[in-house]
């Protein structure tokens, strides 16, 4: 016969497993080929233009691309007049019409096809940040997400792969609470300042 603590023990390695063994959705595709010299200059690139922490960060944009050019090759199989072409089609072009991804005067499925990588990595965030001016460079425009310095909206975002909506373009600024945005001076700002007032009052009292 089984004791009490030994039931309760068993529940909790059940649940860890259970845990454990929970199938998590794939975020990024591996390239079959790791050492093609074409790629892995292409890849070098997209890093430094775009300011990309590390390749992953690539192959996450190219996933998403690959699923939706996926869709809109197997809509294109289809009858022009077949219902879910027609419906799943239209709701396709509209989402990445809301994006910015796509053009608002391409509203055919053939244009999905002709999307790349640069096309997504134009709606992030840290592009949008640095093309707006709010940073000096695409790296500064990071540090600057990272650090909670940009707002999207009313929103504070601090995620640089967040996808800028077409309706949030003009929305991008600095957060309220930000020394950019006119809010607390940083730590370094505000010990700097506190110097220099103890230093005058040092000041004027030897001058006394």
């Amino acid at each position: 016969r089984r004791s009490v603590h030994e039931d309760i023990m068993g529940k909790i390695s059940k649940k860890q497993t259970q845990g454990f063994l929970r199938k998590r959705s794939k975020t990024f595709k591996v390239p079959r080929r790791p050492f093609e010299k074409e790629r892995l200059d292409a890849e070098m690139k997209l890093l430094g233009e775009f300011g990309l922490r590390n390749k992953k960060e690539i192959w996450r944009v190219q996933f998403v691309l690959s699923k939706t050019r996926s869709a809109a090759r197997s809509l294109l199989t289809l009858d022009e007049k077949d219902p879910k072409r027609l419906f799943e089609g239209a709701a396709l072009i509209r989402r990445l019409h809301r994006m910015g991804i796509l053009e608002e005067g391409k509203t055919e499925l053939d244009y999905v096809l002709g999307l790349n990588v640069k096309d997504l990595l134009e709606r992030r965030l840290q592009t949008q940040v640095f093309k707006t001016g709010l940073a000096k460079s695409i790296h500064h425009a990071r540090v600057l997400i990272k650090q909670g310095h940009i707002r999207v909206g009313r929103q504070t975002v601090n995620t640089p792969s967040f996808l800028v909506r077409q309706e949030n373009q003009g929305h991008i600024d600095f957060s309220l609470k930000s020394p950019y945005g006119g809010g607390r001076p940083g730590r370094i700002r505000r010990k700097t300042l506190s110097s220099k007032q103890g230093g005058g009052d040092g000041g004027e009292e030897d001058e006394e």
